[in-house]
Parts: structure tokens; C-alpha cells; sequence
């Protein structure tokens, strides 16, 4: 029956010249064109496609079979004969329908797509869509970037596999669909690398801006977000590939270059919302920073750059790239910023790096956001290659850049930890300076100024000592190498001129803390002793919140061990307290001896 009302429409339409179809005609064909599709006459649709006599009926109103056909398509199982025919009528639509009315209907199915059926509709529907624009005369260059920009947005909500299994599932055929796009995209990067090879001045700005938008938005998605490491048992890793097709791309079009040295981003666009523009700038910078990434760490279309870049020029260019990367907290884009940043430094020599270059503002922010993954990253890995990039970072500068650079940290660092880390850097620093005798930055007043930030308690005999014992150790383990290294009589190191001030600020309100705290905490064990016995039952627990995130719950057993681990960490402190000051006794008296 359905054959019957599409013959009797073909029949009609074939004697009408094509200026004379109507609106009628076209609903009629698509409704008749899709019955025979759902009742499985599959073969007589194809049949009457192929017919030469139907070429201009099907030129006209093919198009609107698309949505039907994708739908029979995935209805079908993939060997069944039915499925074919679809899928031959499709490809016979993509040949002879009007291209202009086919692309809006092959986009406007890729587009209504959703879930998991994106990628399955992409693959599909991506090699009748490339024909058809290949086809067109006008606008082509904005139709290719339309179709790019559909194609990534559909694809952009799918979650990008991490995992070697991920990777080998692919569950929605997101690695599948990379490789498909790129392939897509070749025939329009060949015709503008075939203009630019005809003519030096060319500049085809619309269908090129079309392609660097395209790329832009892969280096985004899913390159930003994917495991790009050689994976084993993986022989073409389907991420490297799409990595090397994008690089490829952009130095076929000559924007390589341009982006990683110059960061050019492509035209922009005017937007009168400030909320949009944002968005813009930051996704640009997002894809500027992974095609550094990729560059540099994965070497893609590292043999296209000149070497005669410094390696503090390549540093500088990558300190932006490296910032945008560590504020993010994803562990993918997080360990590619880190990977980055390191492998900047390790092309550089120890102690090469100008202290000048810390008048970059990026040069400062760039270590406070490592403290912060030193700090506050959840993931071990990341935290401990954090530390060692940061010494690494100290490292490279000069002396007064690390001087620099020590004072920024102390200030800024907000972490005991971090600060106790510094201090020890600090003290190496000072050794050095007192083998070389070639640093003007660890002796004398410039010494004393560092050690102004150094040697003092935050908050005076009130200070937390147990949150900042590892700053507070440090800083005495300093104070005694001082001591011991710094005779009163040549005062080389100018610790003795600042005495009475070290004593002031750091001493006499550690003794005061100490002591404070001590009886805090005595009363504290006291007071869970007491509880204890009036408990009723050994088993009580409490709750305790650290940072507004609840910890497992602690017997009073526990607590009073958390307690006495407290004392411990003071006895600890006075340890190292006392024999600093019996030291610094000891010289004095020493010194007074010798004048005498």
C-alpha cells in the first residue's frame, strides 16, 4: 500500500516541470516516503531513487527523508539487508538533492541527536554532509564552519576516556568520531593549502578562520581533557592521533607558529554580553595552553619550529599556558600544566634564570598557584611532584632571584609547611653563599631583612604552635646554623648586630607560647582523663570537623593520643630552643672572654 501512494505521487510529480511543485507535493512524498520506509519496503524506495526518470523529484524533495532514514537505519541490525538499501538511499540523496536544503537537513539531524546516540548519527551522517558541501557554490565557508561547530557542540557534553580501558571501549565511540571529523575536515584544509601554495598573499580568511575555530575548539575538547601518555597494548592511541591530525592542521594553514609564539587567536567576536566574551576568552586560553602542552611535553610538530629559542624565551612563553593549566582542579588538565612546567625548567641551566624575570607578574603567580596543588590537591602524585617542580623553579634563578622569590613566598604562602620548606631553601642558600663567597643576597643586611620575615611568630606568644611547628623548627634549626656558622667577632652574616630584635620578636614570645600551650594542653588531657573514668562506657566517640569536612569519629583513647602527640611536638620545639640559646650564650660569652 505504501508503494502504491509513492508511485501514484511519483507518477503525478514526473509530469510536472520542477517550478511547478508544490507544498503539497513535497508532504505527500515525505509521507509516503517514510510509510515504505517504516513497513520495511526498503528495496522499492531505493528503486525509485536510483530511477534516472525520478532525479528531479528527488532533487527537490529528497531531502526531507533524512530524519526518517537515520531513524530506519539504527532500527536495523547492522547485516540486515534493509539497513543497506538505507543506507544506499542516503548516499544516492547526498548525490543528487539540492546541497543547500540536504545541509540544513543533515545538520539539523545531527543536531536533534542526543545522548547516546551522537556519536552513532556524527559517524553516520559525516560522509553524506561532506559531499554535499564540497558540492556548494556560495556561503561554503560559512557552511563548513556551521557543520564543525554542530559537530563539536554534540560532542562536547560526552565524558572524553581517561583510562587504557576507557580508551579501548570507547562505550560512545567518542575516539571513533575524532578520527572521522579529521577526516571530514581534510578536503577544505587541502583547498585552502592549495590557494595559499597558488599565491603567497592569499588570504581565504573565512573558510581558514573556519578550520583555526575548528582546531581551537578540538585543542578544548577533548584534547584539553584526554590521557595523552603512550599507553601499552594500545598501538595507535586514538587522542595522539587526533593530536597529531590537529598540529598538523594548523601548520597546513600556517597558524602554528603564530599560536604557539604569538598567541594569536583568531578573529574574535564582538560580543555585547560580558559574560560571553569571557567564556571566549577563556576557552581560548584553555587551547593556546594544550597546544603548548602538546608542543613541548608530547613533541607533536616539534620538528616544524626552528631551534634557536632560548630556553628562558620558552619558558616565558609558556608561563601564561602553565598558569591558565594549575588553576584548574581536574586531575587530566592539572598534570598536563605540571608537565609542562617542568619540562620547561629541565631544558634550563641551575642558577641561569635572571632575577629581572620576576618583574613578570605570571613569574610570581605561577608559584603560588603550585603551592596551592602542594597544598590542597587531593591527589598525592600530583602534590609531591608539585613540591619537586617548585624546587626546581628555585633552582634556575640567580641569587637575588631567589631572594626574591623567597620573600614572595613567605608572604604569600599561608602554609606552615610551605614556609618551613622555604626556610630550609633559605639556609642552603646561606651555606652556599658561605662557601662561594660569591653572593652579596645571604650575608649581611640583605640577610637580615630576609630573616626579619623568618625569624618571628604570626601572631606573636599567641601563635598556634602546633600548626605551625614545621615553620617554627625550621626557622631555629636556621637560627642555630647561624649561631654556629657566625662568629660575633667578623659578624660576616650580621645575625649578631640583629640579636636583640631576634630575641624580641622570636625568642621571648616562643617561650611565652610554649608555655601557654603546654598548660592548654595538660588541662586538655586532664579534663579526658576525668571524662573518662565518668564515661559510661568505653566505647563513646566524638565528632570532630577539620576545614567544615567531618573526620572519622575518635574514642577518648585517641584523643588523649592526639594530645600527647601535641606535648611531644613541644618538647621537641624547647629541645631545639634550648640549645640555640645556650649557643648564642655560649658565643657571647666566648666573645666577651676574647675582648677581655
Amino acid at each position: 500500500m505504501a508503494v502504491d501512494e509513492l508511485q501514484a505521487i511519483i507518477q503525478r510529480c514526473q509530469i510536472l516541470e520542477e517550478a511547478d511543485f508544490k507544498g503539497e507535493d513535497f508532504n505527500l512524498f515525505q509521507v509516503a516516503g517514510q510509510k515504505c520506509l517504516e513497513d520495511g519496503y526498503t528495496a522499492q524506495l531505493l528503486e525509485v531513487i536510483q530511477n534516472e526518470k525520478n532525479k528531479v523529484i528527488v532533487k527537490n524533495m529528497g531531502w526531507n527523508l533524512v530524519s526518517p532514514l537515520v531513524r530506519c537505519i539504527f532500527t536495523y541490525k547492522q547485516q540486515d539487508d534493509k539497513r543497506e538499501h538505507c543506507l544506499k538511499i542516503l548516499d544516492q540523496l547526498a548525490q543528487l538533492c539540492n546541497p543547500k536544503e540536504l545541509f540544513l537537513g543533515l545538520l539539523e539531524q545531527i543536531e536533534q541527536t542526543s545522548g547516546e546516540q551522537v556519536c552513532q548519527t556524527v559517524l553516520l551522517l559525516l560522509q553524506p554532509l561532506q559531499t554535499v558541501l564540497l558540492k556548494l557554490q556560495h556561503k561554503k565557508a560559512y557552511s563548513v564552519g556551521l557543520s564543525l561547530a554542530v559537530i563539536m557542540n554534540q560532542l562536547v557534553p560526552l565524558p572524553v576516556p581517561y583510562t587504557k580501558e576507557q580508551i579501548q571501549e570507547d562505550k560512545l565511540g567518542l575516539c571513533q568520531c575524532c578520527r572521522a571529523v579529521v577526516d571530514f575536515a581534510k578536503p577544505f584544509v587541502n583547498e585552502v593549502v592549495k590557494n595559499m601554495e597558488k599565491s603567497s598573499e592569499y588570504n581565504d580568511t573565512e573558510l581558514k578562520e573556519e578550520l583555526l575555530k575548528f582546531c581551537m575548539k578540538s585543542l578544548e575538547y577533548p584534547l584539553l581533557a584526554a590521557q595523552l601518555e603512550q599507553l601499552e597494548g594500545i598501538e595507535e592511541h586514538p587522542f595522539r592521533h587526533f593530536a597529531t591530525e590537529i598540529t598538523d592542521i594548523l601548520w597546513d594553514i600556517r597558524e602554528l607558529v603564530p599560536l604557539v609564539f604569538l598567541h594569536r587567536k583568531g578573529k574574535s567576536l564582538d560580543w555585547e554580553n560580558q559574560e560571553f566574551a569571557d567564556i571566549e576568552r577563556k576557552n581560548s586560553a584553555d587551547s593556546l595552553a594544550c597546544l603548548s602542552y602538546l608542543v613541548f611535553v608530547q613533541h607533536f610538530g616539534i620538528d616544524h619550529f626552528p631551534v634557536i629559542f632560548s630556553p628562558s624565551y620558552l619558558l616565558q612563553c609558556n608561563m601564561t599556558h602553565i598558569e591558565v593549566l594549575l588553576k584548574r582542579t581536574e586531575e587530566s588538565v592539572l598534570s598536563k600544566g605540571l608537565d609542562l612546567f617542568e619540562s620547561c625548567l629541565l631544558r634550563m641551566d641551575d642558577d641561569s634564570l635572571l632575577h629581572q624575570y620576576l618583574e613578570f607578574r605570571v613569574f610570581i603567580n605561577v608559584p603560588q598557584d603550585l603551592v596551592k596543588v602542594m597544598t590542597l590537591c587531593p591527589m598525592e602524585h600530583l602534590r609531591k611532584k608539585s613540591l619537586n617542580i617548585l624546587q626546581l623553579f628555585i633552582d634556575k634563578f640567580d641569587a637575588e632571584g631567589k631572594y626574591t622569590l623567597f620573600r614572595c613566598l613567605l608572604k604569600t604562602s599561608n602554609h606552615a609547611g610551605v614556609e618551613g620548606y622555604i626556610i630550609k631553601n633559605i639556609k642552603d642558600q646561606i651555606h652556599r653563599s658561605l662557601m662561594v663567597r660569591d653572593s652579596i643576597w645571604f650575608t649581611g643586611h640583605h640577610l637580615i631583612s630576609l630573616l626579619d620575615l623568618v625569624l618571628l611568630l604570626p601572631e606573636g606568644a599567641e601563635t598556634d604552635l602546633l600548626q605551625n611547628s614545621d615553620r617554627i623548627m625550621a626557622s631555629l634549626n636556621l637560627l642555630r646554623y647561624l649561631v654556629i656558622k657566625d662568629c660575633e667577632s667578623d659578624n660576616q652574616m650580621g645575625v649578631w648586630a640583629a640579636l636583640t630584635r631576634i630575641e624580641q620578636n622570636f625568642l621571648k614570645p616562643l617561650h611565652v607560647g610554649l608555655n601557654m600551650s603546654r598548660a592548654h594542653y595538660e588541662a586538655e588531657i586532664k579534663n579526658k582523663k576525668e571524662n573518662r573514668r565518668e564515661a559510661h562506657s568505653s566505647n563513646t566517640v566524638c565528632s570532630v570537623t577539620v576545614g567544615g569536612e567531618k573526620i572519622p569519629a575518635m574514642t577518648p583513647e585517641m584523643q588523649l593520643q592526639v594530645l600527647h602527640s601535641a606535648l611531644f611536638t613541644f618538647d621537641l620545639i624547647e629541645s631545639v630552643l634550648a640549645r640555640v640559646e645556650e649557643l648564642i650564650e655560649a658565643k657571647v660569652k666566648a666573645g666577651m672572654d676574647e675582648n677581655s
